[in-house]
């Protein structure tokens, strides 16, 4: 097991010191090799392991089935010692929680008051009380196992009593557990074959609002079992938005007919956040954190949800068992304790959230990225003429940058699913005030060897004319270089563009991306905002380097081709409107609007998420905080790398969040562009409908109160 990150619990100053002040929950999912048919010595084990969690700032601990018997024990396990022993184990632990962190949930055989009948339970203790006591509901009798020999099935005993030193508990199938001091937090407990039904309880169970799933677990290992826990945890979590904290049996456990690998692992909504080494001799646990407001966010936006709970309102009125209990303070009273430094996040928690760090999850994600974007643009052409030869042809811009580089590919491959040559795509760069010769020259030679018919159209007489018509001082030679200056140039672009398109039968492509819409960095109306089909509009800034790359990589163009893109790649974002002299540094994208991979950063987790900014922010510093830490998406330059401090941090949230909120009304009037992402997209015809004149004041006022600048 890991040791503490930080074992601090008094009051903290620090913002950011507890994943507890930011809808987390710490779990543990652990494993420890059983003492067989010893209670009093797996008890022992179980506290050595909490007294570890408990300095890890664990909420959660989740133990194997029958953890403090044993489960491959066969015909002993109805034997009165045996079970007097299991009694006796409880109380131990039961007493031991009083002063400890974690809601603690074990295995145990009980027997009923009237010793008639047995039960398969998971126990829920904490701070010296019993929350719960889950029955095993679905007993498997097939192949290798036997349980209705020995035990009595769960799923009806709601109520029934069991002894623990001496005291009656009720057994609680349909309980849930509840925590006032963590918000977010309803448990429910489900055991091994639970899981594994066409119906399990925790279907149910979530339907009746619990949001972590815990299962305690036997299941001896078979080739392939493994991957099918994981299967079912999986789904189970991704299809009931839940957290899934699943703890298998391993080491001690009889290897007469069967063998055991101590298998533990967490999902969240279909995401593994961790996994422990299997067959381990020792104790191991898969400690992450739970995100309860990814949960709580993704069901109150999946309203199917809520829909399924009332067709099954009848089965989940069984669900009235529901206990409280207070997480930080003790014996679960009102009072107000201060949340434990916890040290940095623990789960994958991803710089770039659209771009996988996988390498090959990546390459999987920019297959269908780009055959999503090539499929809706020659769906458009198609269904206006553009599916033979001589039909609707692509009009682009191509300015030698990341976007109309990428859009140009995308018209290429295009034009090769409908049968029509290259040639027929018609791609203009329009220098302006700004443009170098650099970028020019490289919308030219990729142009040309991609095939393209390409042609140079020079907007600055036109600009000149239209500044002068308009009385601007650059119109009478005055180095006035505004936010006039700038427009004029974009729209005299797509004005060419459009007109273009009407003398030449086609349609304007347009090259603009998500993270240029979140920003409103773009031109409106006639300008880079508009065209007849945009084919980036679903993809971040920080995705379509990679889908580049990925073209590259695939080799779908000739090597010329691919070292042309290559170069696209190393240079700089601009959008070359403002010109320098000599020595002056050109214009910057990200020098004037920030860095597009914290802009990125932020719109998933606002888009996809539903975070507020001082979430965002607190998951960015842990992300971004450290330049060390974590994994880079392959390919991702050396040189590229770099951290933020959390005063860069907010400075460029509160950037992203004015022009978020000032520049709605661009994207209510978006043309057509098809989704790409899972993480979102801005059309509101799509995922995002959002009123243009609403005030951001209530998210920059969470900045100034909740979002550290130092």
């Amino acid at each position: 097991m890991s040791s503490a990150t930080d074992t601090g619990s008094a009051q903290h100053a620090d913002p950011h010191a507890s994943i507890y002040d930011h809808g987390f929950l710490r779990v543990a999912a652990v494993t420890v090799p059983v003492a067989l048919a010893d209670p009093a010595t797996n008890a022992r084990r179980h506290l050595e392991q909490l007294q570890a969690l408990e300095q890890q700032q664990v909420g959660l601990a989740v133990f194997p089935e029958l953890s403090l018997t044993g489960y491959s024990l066969d015909d002993l396990v109805l034997q009165e010692p045996l079970l007097d022993a299991a009694e006796a184990a409880l109380a131990t632990l039961i007493e031991a929680s009083r002063d400890l962190l974690p809601i603690l949930v074990v295995g145990a055989p009980l027997r009923s008051r009237d010793r008639a009948r047995l039960f398969n339970c998971a126990v829920i203790i904490h701070r010296g009380q019993v929350l719960g006591i889950a029955p095993k509901q679905n007993l498997p009798t097939y192949r290798e196992f036997y349980e209705r020999r020995w035990y009595a099935p769960g799923d009806d005993a709601d109520g029934v009593l069991v002894r623990i030193a001496g005291q009656d508990h009720p057994l609680t199938p349909h309980g849930i557990i509840t925590v006032s001091d963590v918000p977010g937090l309803s448990l429910f407990v489900e055991i091994c074959e639970d899981m594994w039904v066409p119906v399990p309880p925790s279907a149910q169970a979530v339907l009746a609002g619990a949001t972590v799933v815990a299962n305690l677990s036997g299941s001896p290992i078979t080739v392939g079992r493994a991957e099918d826990r994981k299967l079912m945890a999986r789904s189970a979590s991704a299809r009931c938005q839940a957290a899934y904290v699943y703890a298998a049996a391993g080491a001690g456990e009889s290897t007469t007919d069967l063998a055991w690998d101590g298998q533990t692992f967490v999902y969240e909504c279909g995401d593994l956040l961790g996994e422990s080494e299997r067959f381990p001799q020792d104790p191991r646990a898969t400690i992450v954190d739970v995100d309860l407001d990814r949960i709580v966010a993704e069901r109150r936006r999946q309203s199917t949800i809520d829909e399924n709970r009332r067709t099954h309102a009848a089965a989940l009125e069984a669900f009235e068992t529901w206990t409280e209990t207070s997480l930080f303070a003790p014996g679960g009273t009102e009072v107000s304790v201060p949340r434990p430094a916890t040290g940095p996040l623990r789960r994958p928690l991803h710089r770039f959230p659209f771009v996988p760090d996988d390498p090959s999850r990546l390459a999987q994600d920019s297959y269908e990225a780009f055959s999503i974007q090539v499929a809706g643009l020659v769906r458009r052409l198609a269904a206006i003429g553009g599916d033979e030869p001589g039909g609707a042809r692509p009009v682009i811009g191509v300015s030698g940058g990341l976007d109309s580089t990428h859009a140009l590919i995308v018209c290429a491959r295009a034009m090769d699913l409908l049968g029509r040559d290259r040639s027929e795509i018609l791609a203009y760069t329009m220098p302006g005030f700004a443009t170098t010769e650099h970028t020019r020259s490289n919308a030219e030679l990729l142009s040309e060897a991609i095939g393209a018919s390409f042609e140079t159209i020079d907007i600055r007489p036109a600009s000149t004319q239209m500044l002068a018509d308009m009385g601007h001082p650059v119109g009478r030679g005055e180095e006035v270089y505004d936010v006039t200056f700038e427009n004029v140039q974009a729209g005299m672009r797509y004005d060419y563009l459009f007109r273009l398109a009407n003398h030449h039968g086609g349609i304007v492509v347009g090259t603009g991306d998500l993270s240029e819409l979140a920003l409103g960095w773009c031109t409106y109306g006639v300008g880079d905002q508009m065209s007849h089909y945009g084919v980036n509009a679903g993809v971040p800034k920080t995705l379509i380097q990679h889908l580049i790359r990925w073209v590259i990589a695939e080799g779908l163009f000739d090597v010329a081709t691919s070292e042309l893109l290559q170069a696209v790649l190393d240079t700089e974002i601009s959008p070359e409107l403002i010109p320098t002299k000599p020595g002056e540094k050109a214009q910057s994208t990200e020098d004037s609007i920030g860095p597009y991979a914290l802009h990125d950063f932020t719109l998933y987790h606002l888009l996809r998420r539903g975070y507020g900014p001082a979430k965002i922010a607190y998951l960015a510093h842990q992300a971004w905080g450290d330049l060390e830490a974590g994994q880079w998406p392959a390919g991702y330059a050396d040189g590229d790398k770099r951290a933020y401090t959390r005063g860069e941090i907010r400075g460029w949230l509160t950037v992203f969040t004015r022009r978020f909120f000032s520049t709605q009304f661009k994207r209510s009037a978006v043309p057509n562009a098809p989704k790409v992402l899972a993480g979102g997209s801005l059309s509101p015809r799509g995922d995002w409908r959002m009123p243009s004149d609403v005030t951001s004041r209530a998210w920059l006022a969470e900045i100034e109160a909740e979002v550290p600048g130092d």
